[in-house]
């Protein structure tokens, strides 16, 4: 399946996080792997996008629209670190 990467998701993060999601790092809770989320496979869907680990695949964090709202899923995203401050 093609996937498109992290840069993405700048579009509907905004509207979610304060700062740029692309540039802030995370850590993978499967394989440790720590990189910008720009850096991530994205793949789009109708309703929202699945983001997941460029090492080894596991799933980072789900972003669903529908009807008005917008969930968010941090599935195996350990945590995020946040540099500079808000956009």
């Amino acid at each position: 399946m093609v996937h498109l990467d992290g840069n993405v998701l700048a579009g509907t993060t905004s509207g979610l996080f304060a700062f740029d999601a692309t540039k802030a790092r995370g850590q993978c809770a499967a394989c440790a792997d720590i990189a910008t989320l720009g850096e991530a496979m994205v793949f789009g869907q109708p309703m929202g996008y699945v983001t997941r680990c460029r090492a080894c695949g596991a799933v980072l964090m789900v972003i669903v629209e529908a009807a008005g709202r917008t969930q968010l899923s941090l599935e195996s995203l350990r945590w995020v670190q946040i540099t500079g401050g808000a956009k």
